[in-house]
This record gives structure tokens, C-alpha cells and sequence, in this order.
């Protein structure tokens, strides 16, 4: 677009008008500085948003660990790394456990490296040993494959392994297809390759092969209204019959410049940046500007649970220990603390207590609470306090905040915290100052504090010599972690094995301890899966916990793989764990389906305790008896299932699964390729090492912030701050507004150009005595209504909040872009309109009292015969001006009336135009100051005579008044027109679900309140609308 001011430029000092030619020199060092200002400050804000999603490391300083930019880590940190972390320095190890690095970056080689923190080197000089070889260290950039380890770090920067790699690294990797070699790929091959070298080349310098797939397509449309303007120089030439004379050239010139939106990349540029600044406060960062695109497009959101739709602050509240009863815990929501809340135990049903008998119990205690004996009242807390004691005192075990004694510790339950203790990876600690804290992941955190309840946390058996020989971490392909300890003075050591009980108990031969202890049969897994159905229907996340006694001669005589330790195991109870929806989830579900967008859970979870968590969050619908038998049917499955159907069989399912339980890493990839077959824009979440594959292959990968490794981050487009699923209906939102904004800040431009493109074609029939054409805008009369009044309107619009329906709109369609055929056909009839109304202004100035006189040489020079001219110059000038500023408040709405843009205000006040333009005061103000500059630039002598070819008027400004009058009535026509035919609504409205599968609004009392509450914000308050909308979800 530059290009064509520099050729006008050269063109006005060709045919000596300097005036015009320094004001276009002028306006180019302007448009450039601006251009870069706007960029140096654009990536300003962007390398600070990026810092945001990079490599982190958690650091231990005072005593606490901390998490912080890999490039504020300094010599002597000491650093925790584990499974899927970037190590963010050098590091020399002085703890690992199973520690593996991928150090290929360095070695080349693609095996991971097994540290050793205690390695001893057979040389005195460690430099003189090999990279590779140093096995008690890790290197800065590496990625953690397995394990975990703490260090203290040495190098830093340029001066870790990898910085000394980079600085002696040159060139580039070329794209493929881009080798001279004949001898490697034959001999056109050096032909082929200069050719897509050079279409490289020079698709970089015009901005055509890099950028996002949106800078991309407005770099390919500023080619393309280049060559507009060359046809349209040719035009005037050919009109002038190729005399080129100097007023013919000068004309040309003010046909190119009309047709160049010359602000439009910068406006772009700032919107992009406002709108990641946006999503920053919204608790989401953006890695790739592409994304910023794509949100607006996404129709299916594969979620992971634990985090994101819940809390991921998960308590114990169930243990099931067999032979003994299960224990409970409650009254309590503080999920760190083990002082806190009541465990009761209820015992298990004793054997010479018949079915018949439970069966008896149950009944009546049915029948008292249907009778009115069963009705509860507030109880006064003394009177609960003392019901309390005679609780305690008729024997049922209890266990609260201040008694640690009242609950008998049995060798059973002794032996399940043991186990549950040992084997996991999370500390629990207290100070005065910040109470409680649990250091670690949430579901181990959970099982640590629930072994805190009962003295049995992991620093105290440590301390009472239990030693750590091993661990088996938790894999996602065989879902189970195990650890090796022994006891002081032991000859035999112990596995203790959780993770999902449907692994575990495959691993197990007997059950229970002490004199509870069985053999494991079919009866007892089946009574164990029972149990397992009956925690995880309550939402609970279902473990199992099991042990096994090894002699220590096994482990220290050979290498015992983990298959075979992980064997004959003795289960030893299940732990139920409860996290939490998050309060927001199911408005945010909500949110999505009245967006045209489907949420699918893709957890490890059990189907049961996925199936529940979904149900509460509105993901799934509470009855399913209300769907048909196949839909119901196919809305849960476990890996295992979707796994082994074909994608025939997955593409002939009446819908996808909303729920994957047991979910593996290849499930997701195949899940994403599935809605990809049925045409969706797929956005999945991820924060684990494995999910990399699945974050890739979705067309937005969204990585969470708090609980993702650093691998996941490298993978993703966009990163949660907070790991909230509602974040991401937030982004979705705001990525919405950028494409609605962008869609009328190009609109607002184009139509402009449009406009005075129509003018200047028809002005060519307006020749004076020596036929040559006289122009109704002077070239520098449109480089001042391009950059100066269309400019600021535009950023304004670029600034718009968003509408209020954005979120009841379906997602759209990302192919097409920007350049929708509403966009297209609205610009053509906005320019057709405002090129008649300043074209009738001239000629009725020109012809009516001017009686046609065109004066001579007027396109160049002042004299008495060109005062008509400059008259209706001034006139148009003025007119075209306050149309393209109003044209900004009107495309604050693509179908809306300017009067009524927003229902909220329409519901609220009779008249709320003023209102409404005044909510965007950066638009409002640019609209009111760039009116009011018309009368300086019309006024001024000089100014106005020299350089903008007008002069003063008098009531041609009623003409001016006039056309924008009947610029508004036609833009306010044809909306109305789109509105009452429905023209272009495709895209407008969310389509009903023909499954009925309207996720949120399946409780039917809870979702109509919340509904109520929208028809408010939105102002319907007429009961007719609320009965209308209630049987829309009865439907």
C-alpha cells in the first residue's frame, strides 16, 4: 500500500507539483513511523506475553518452592525437575529418583540418558569427560522422559552446553524441495529448487508466506487493490485517450490513492495486540497469533476433568477397607488441612447378617424418612453437641479436629495408610504463618492428608526408618505407580502399588490383611468392582491401594523388571477422592451451548465417577432415559471402546462420545481426527508429557499454565493462567469480539474506498473546455480522509466491546475468513450509496447555481473560473467525511440499527443511541473530532486553497447535512431489508440440537433459572418472552 503513495509521489514531482508531492513524501514518513512505532510496541507487549507461557522452573528459595521463568534462574537455585519438565539450566544432581533425560538436543542420541547423582568419574578432570557421560548432571533444555530429580545450578545462558551450541551454530534449515543438488534429486532439480527459493524470497518480502492465515489474506488483498489501481490508472488514461498530460497523471493519481486503505494493517496490528492484552487479563496467554483467529472458530472443546472443569483441590471422602468398613470424612472443604472435618467409620456388614435382613433395615429406615418423623429442623448446636457424645458413647467410632484417639488405628487400616502414605510424591507441612500447605499433585495430596489424620503421614514413618529403594512412576499406558521400601533392620523389602482399580486388582492375588486376609476370586473382584462402582457413582475419583512383601535378595541380586514385582499384590482397600466442580463450570457449559458449541470430557477417571462429575457440570443430561437407546449409548466410553472401534463404526455413531473415560493419549488424537471427519474446529486441552501429540493435531491447543509440564506448553497455541475451563470460554469469547471487530473496522475501510473509487470513475465525465477531466476530490483531499479521518474511527472500532448475542452465535466458519459474502455485499451497497450522495452533491453544486462551469486548469491551480469547482470540492470534501465517520457508529452493528445496537440499552430506555455510541468513548470522540476538523481544513486560507484544491462555502454545508441524512436512511434500509428477509442470517443463529443434546440446560429447574436471570441482563421482561422462552427448553 506504501508502494502505491511512493508511485504517486514520483508522479506529483514528475509533473512539478511539489506542493502535492511533499505532502505525499510527508504523509509516507508519517505512515512509516507510525507503522513502526506501532510494531516496536506491538512486540513489546508480545515478548511480554510470551515470557508469561515460557519454560518455568520451580525453585526452592527460603525454604519454599517457587515457580519462575526458566531465564530468572541463577547459579547455586536449587531445582526440582520431573516427568515432562524442561530443565531450565545446568544442573548438577544431588537427589534422583528413576531420573531419565532426553538429551538428543546434545548428543544426538535419541535414547534418554539414567542420572546418577552419586557417579564418581574415573578422571580427576569432569571437563575432560564427555558430555554424554557427565550422568550427574542435566543440561538446559533437555526434557525430563521419566523420574524425578532436585540439583543445585552451575551454568546459566550462553554459558550452559546448549549456549555454547548456539553460539557456534550458523545458517538455517531450508524448507523441503529447496536443494541445488542435481546429484540427490535429479537434474531439474536446481531449476526447482532456485524457483521456490525465489518465490520464497519474494513471498517474504511482500508479506504473502508468512504471518497468520489473516495478515496473510489482507497482504494478498492489498496486492490485489494494487493492481485496482493500476486498471483504474489505465481507465483514466484510456478515458483521456492515453494523452498523458500532467493533469491526466495527477488524476490517476487521486483514483490510485482512493482505492488504498493505507491504515489498514496498522489498525490490524493494534487489535491483535489490544486483543491478547485482553485475553491476558482473562487468564489466558497466546502463544500463537494464529490462535487469536481460530477461537472464534472452534465448535467442539475436548476438556480434561481434574483442574479444569473441577477445583483440583480433591479430599478423601470415602475408604473402603475390606473386613473392616468404610470410613468417611466430612464436614471439611479445606483440602490441605488434616485437622479438620469428622471421620466416622461404618463397619461392614457382618457374616451371619443375612440380605434379608439388610434388605429389612433399609426399608425402614425408607419408610421414616417418607413419614413426618423424618422431616429435619435447625438444630440448636448445643443440642447437636450433645447428641454427639451419645453417639460416641453408644460406640460408633469418630475421629474430629480435636481427638486423635477416639478411632482405633486396626493393622488393617495401618497397613492401607502405609501403603497410601509411602507411595506418593506429595509433602504435607505447617508453619504459624501459613497454616497447612500440600506440596505436590492433588489426588497424592488428598491420600497424604488423609494419612495425616491418623499420625501415619510420610516424614513420620521415614523417620521410623522406612528407606526408599525405588519407584516405578505413574505411567498413563498401564495407569499405576509403585514405590520400594524397606524397614531398618528388615530382611525383606515392600511394594506398595497404587492407581486404577481395574489394573490393580488384575495384579492381585488375596485381599486384606491379618485375619481378614482372602484369596482372590471371582466372587471378591466382582464384590470389588461393585464397590468400585458404587464410590465413583457418587463423583468420587476410585483408587486402589495394594502391597506386596519382596525378599530383599530379589532386588539386589538382579534386575527385577517391573511387571514381575508389580505382581501377586494384596489389595488392601479403595480410596474414594472427591474434587469439586468448579462453581462456574456449568454456566460455562451453558455458555457453549448456546454458542453452537459441544464440550466432550476426556478424563482417566472411571466411567462412573466421569459419568457423575459430567452430569453435575451439564456435560451430560441427568435422565438418560429421555434419549433414545443408541444415543444414550454411545454418549460414555472408555478407551477400551473407542479404542477398538474402526472409524467406520466411530463415524456411524449417531453422535461422538461427550465422555471418554480411562482416556489414554492415542484416544485423544483419534478422537480429534473423528471430529475433524464431521467437519469440526477442534480445541483440546492438555497438561501432561503425552498430551503433546493431541495438543498438535487440534486445530487450538490449550495448555494449563498452573499444573502443565513444559512439554504440553511447547505443544500449545494458547496456555491457561489459572487451568479453568471457563477460561477458555472466555477466550472463545474474546477471540469472537477480535473477528466481529476486525470484520467492521475492513468493512468501515473498504467502504470508503469504494466510495470515492465510484466518484472519481464517474468525476471522469465531468471535462472542462480543454477536455481534460476535472476530479470532485483532490488527491490530497483523499490521503487526508484515508489516513487521518478514516484512520482513528477505525481504531475505534477495533476497540469495540463485545455484543451482547456473541456468545448465542454459532462459531464461524474460519475457511472463509474476514471476507464473508455479507462483508463483501455490504461494502459494495455502502459504497454505491455514499458514491451517490457526494456524486449528486457535486453535480448539484456544479449545475444547478454553477450552471456547469468547470473552469480551466482547476485540477492544478486557484483562478476566479474554478470557484464553483473548489466550491463543490469543499461540499464533497465535507459530505464524504462525515459519511465514512458515521459509517463507523453504523458498522458498530453489521444488522442492528444504528438506534437500537444493543437490546440491553433498547430494553432500557426508549431512545438509547446516545448511549449506545457513547459506551465506545475512543470511537465517539474520534467520530466528534474528526467532524468538527472539516472546518479548519475548509477554512484556513491558504490550507485550503493550495493544498486541498476547495475553497470557503456557505449553504452547500445543507448539502453536506443532506447527504448524510440519506446516507443513514439507505444504510438503515438495507439492514432492515437483511433483517426482515433474512438475508445473509446463515451463521446467526445457533441451530437446536437434533439429538437434544443441549448441554447445560439439562436440569430443567436449575437451568431455567439461570435462564430468567439472562432474560433480564437482556431486558425481556414481558411475561409473553418469558413463557416463550421457557418452552424453548421444554423442547
Amino acid at each position: 500500500m506504501v508502494l502505491v503513495l511512493v508511485l504517486a509521489m514520483a508522479l506529483s514531482y514528475g509533473v512539478t507539483d511539489y506542493i502535492e508531492g511533499g505532502v505525499i513524501t510527508a504523509v509516507i514518513f508519517l505512515n512509516v513511523l507510525i507503522g513502526f512505532y506501532q510494531e516496536f510496541q506491538a512486540e513489546k507487549k508480545m515478548d511480554s506475553l510470551r515470557s508469561l507461557s515460557s519454560p518455568s522452573a520451580a525453585v526452592m528459595r527460603e525454604g519454599k518452592i517457587e515457580t519462575v521463568p526458566s531465564a530468572e534462574v541463577v547459579p547455586g537455585d536449587i531445582v526440582q525437575i520431573k516427568t515432562g519438565d524442561t530443565v531450565p539450566a545446568d544442573v548438577r544432581l544431588f537427589e534422583v529418583m528413576n531420573l531419565e533425560c532426553d538429551e538428543k538436543i546434545l548428543t544426538g542420541e535419541a535414547i534418554p540418558v539414567a542420572k546418577d547423582a552419586k557417579h564418581i568419574f574415573a578422571s580427576d578432570d569432569e571437563l575432560a569427560t564427555g558430555v554424554g557421560d557427565r550422568i550427574n548432571m542435566a543440561y538446559s533444555s533437555s526434557t525430563v522422559t521419566k523420574g524425578r530429580g532436585r540439583g543445585v545450578v552451575v551454568f546459566t545462558g550462553m554459558s550452559t552446553e546448549i549456549g555454547k551450541i548456539a553460539e557456534s551454530m550458523q545458517g538455517k534449515k531450508r524448507k523441503a524441495n529447496r536443494s541445488m543438488s542435481w546429484k540427490k534429486h535429479g537434474n531439474l532439480q536446481p531449476a526447482k529448487g532456485a524457483a521456490l527459493r525465489t518465490w520464497d524470497s519474494v513471498g517474504k518480502f511482500l508479506g504473502l508466506t508468512t504471518g497468520t492465515p489473516l495478515q496473510r489474506k489482507l497482504s494478498k488483498l492489498a496486492y490485489i487493490l494494487f493492481g485496482c489501481a493500476i486498471i483504474l490508472a489505465i481507465i483514466v488514461f484510456g478515458v483521456n485517450r492515453f494523452d498523458v498530460t500532467n493533469e491526466v497523471a495527477i488524476y490517476a493519481i487521486s483514483t490510485g490513492i482512493a482505492i488504498i486503505p493505507e491504515s489498514l494493517i496498522a489498525v490490524l496490528t493494534i487489535t491483535m495486540v489490544v486483543g491478547m492484552t485482553q485475553m491476558r487479563k482473562r487468564k489466558v496467554v497466546i502463544r500463537q497469533l494464529s490462535a487469536l483467529e481460530a477461537l472464534g472458530g472452534i465448535t467442539n472443546i475436548c476438556s480434561d476433568k481434574t483442574g479444569t472443569l473441577t477445583q483440583g483441590r480433591m479430599i478423601t471422602r470415602k475408604v473402603w477397607i475390606p473386613g473392616i468398613g468404610t470410613y468417611t470424612v466430612s464436614d471439611t472443604e479445606e483440602a490441605s488441612d488434616p485437622t479438620s472435618g469428622t471421620v466416622t467409620v461404618r463397619p461392614d456388614p457382618k457374616v451371619h447378617e443375612t440380605s434379608t435382613q439388610y434388605r429389612e433395615e433399609k426399608k425402614k429406615r425408607w419408610d421414616l424418612k417418607r413419614s413426618t418423623s423424618g422431616l429435619s429442623f435447625e438444630i440448636p448446636t448445643q443440642k447437636t453437641l450433645q447428641d454427639q457424645r451419645k453417639t460416641e458413647e453408644a460406640g460408633q467410632g469418630r475421629l474430629n479436629d480435636s481427638d486423635f484417639s477416639i478411632l482405633e488405628v486396626s493393622s488393617e487400616l495401618s497397613a492401607f495408610l502405609r501403603s497410601t502414605a509411602l507411595c506418593n510424591l506429595a509433602r504435607i507441612r505447617h508453619d504459624e504463618r501459613n497454616g497447612w500447605q500440600a506440596i505436590g499433585d492433588p489426588s497424592e495430596s488428598a491420600l497424604q492428608v488423609f494419612a495425616h489424620r491418623f499420625k501415619h503421614g510420610k516424614n513420620n514413618l521415614e523417620s521410623q526408618g522406612w528407606n526408599q529403594l525405588g519407584e516405578y512412576p505413574f505411567d498413563s499406558s498401564i495407569k499405576r505407580m509403585s514405590v520400594l521400601y524397606q524397614l531398618k533392620n528388615e530382611s525383606s523389602a515392600m511394594i506398595f502399588t497404587k492407581g486404577a482399580v481395574e489394573r490393580v486388582v488384575e495384579l492381585c492375588d488375596s485381599i486384606g490383611t491379618g485375619g481378614n486376609r482372602q484369596k482372590m476370586n471371582e466372587r471378591i473382584k466382582s464384590m470389588v468392582l461393585e464397590k468400585l462402582i458404587s464410590l465413583a457413582g457418587q463423583g468420587l475419583r476410585v483408587m486402589a491401594i495394594a502391597q506386596r512383601e519382596v525378599p530383599i535378595t530379589d532386588i539386589t541380586n538382579s534386575q527385577i523388571s517391573r511387571e514381575v514385582l508389580e505382581n501377586n499384590l494384596t489389595l488392601l482397600g479403595l480410596a474414594g477422592l472427591y474434587d469439586p466442580p468448579r462453581p462456574e463450570t456449568n454456566d460455562a457449559v451453558q455458555d457453549c451451548t448456546k454458542a453452537g458449541i459441544k464440550v466432550h470430557m476426556l478424563t482417566g477417571d472411571h466411567p462412573s465417577t466421569a459419568a457423575a462429575i459430567a452430569k453435575e457440570v451439564g456435560i451430560m443430561p441427568r435422565n438418560m432415559k429421555a434419549l433414545s437407546t443408541n444415543v444414550a449409548s454411545s454418549l460414555v466410553k472408555t478407551a477400551t471402546e473407542f479404542d477398538g472401534m474402526s472409524d467406520g463404526e466411530i463415524d456411524a455413531l449417531p453422535t461422538l462420545p461427550l465422555v471418554i473415560a480411562r482416556c489414554a493419549p492415542d484416544t485423544k488424537t483419534r478422537m480429534i481426527a473423528a471430529l475433524h471427519r464431521r467437519k469440526g474446529f477442534v480445541a483440546m486441552t492438555g497438561d501432561g508429557v503425552n498430551d503433546a501429540p493431541s495438543l498438535q493435531a487440534a486445530d487450538v491447543g490449550i495448555a494449563m499454565g498452573l499444573a502443565g509440564s513444559d512439554v504440553a506448553k511447547g505443544a500449545s497455541d494458547i496456555v491457561l493462567t489459572d487451568d479453568n475451563f471457563a477460561s477458555i470460554v472466555n477466550a472463545i469469547e474474546e477471540g469472537r469480539r477480535m473477528f466481529d471487530n476486525i470484520q467492521k473496522f475492513v468493512l468501515h475501510l473498504l467502504t470508503s474506498n469504494v466510495g470515492e473509487v465510484i466518484l472519481l470513475i464517474v468525476g471522469l465525465g465531468f471535462q472542462d473546455d480543454a477536455g481534460f477531466s476535472v476530479f470532485p476530490l483532490s488527491p490530497l483531499q483523499i490521503l487526508w480522509i484515508n489516513m487521518l479521518t478514516s484512520s482513528f474511527p477505525a481504531f475505534g472500532l477495533g476497540r469495540e466491546k463485545a455484543s451482547s448475542d456473541i456468545m448465542r452465535r454459532p462459531p464461524h466458519d474460519n475457511k472463509r475468513g474476514v471476507f464473508t459474502l455479507q462483508i463483501v455485499v455490504d461494502m459494495v451497497v455502502y459504497g454505491i450509496i455514499m458514491g451517490a450522495c457526494t456524486l449528486l452533491t457535486f453535480v448539484i453544486v456544479v449545475y444547478g447555481p454553477g450552471n456547469g462551469d468547470l473552469g480551466f486548469d482547476c485540477n492544478r491551480n486557484h483562478s476566479e473560473s474554478c470557484n464553483i469547482v473548489f466550491r463543490a470540492r469543499a461540499a464533497v470534501f465535507a459530505e464524504l467525511t462525515w459519511l465514512i465517520l458515521v459509517s463507523a457508529w453504523e458498522f458498530k452493528s453489521i444488522r442492528r440499527s444504528m438506534f437500537s445496537l444493543d437490546p440491553v440499552t433498547s430494553a432500557e430506555t426508549r431512545f438509547p443511541f446516545f448511549e449506545d455510541i457513547y459506551s465506545n468513548r475512543f470511537l465517539f470522540y474520534a467520530v466528534v473530532v474528526g467532524a468538527l476538523s472539516v472546518f479548519p481544513a475548509v477554512y484556513i486560507p491558504g490550507l485550503n486553497t493550495n493544498v486541498f484544491k476547495h475553497q470557503g462555502i456557505t449553504w452547500e454545508w445543507g448539502l453536506a447535512f443532506g447527504g448524510v441524512i440519506i446516507f443513514v436512511v439507505g444504510v438503515e434500509t438495507w439492514k432492515g431489508m437483511k433483517r426482515q428477509f433474512g438475508w445473509f442470517e446463515a451463521g446467526e443463529k445457533v441451530e437446536s440440537d437434533r439429538l437434544r443434546l443441549n448441554q447445560g440446560f439439562f436440569s430443567f429447574a436449575r437451568s431455567l433459572t439461570r435462564r430468567k436471570s439472562d432474560v433480564e441482563q437482556l431486558g425481556i421482561t414481558t411475561q409473553g418472552d418469558v413463557e416463550k422462552m421457557k418452552s424453548e427448553l421444554q423442547v
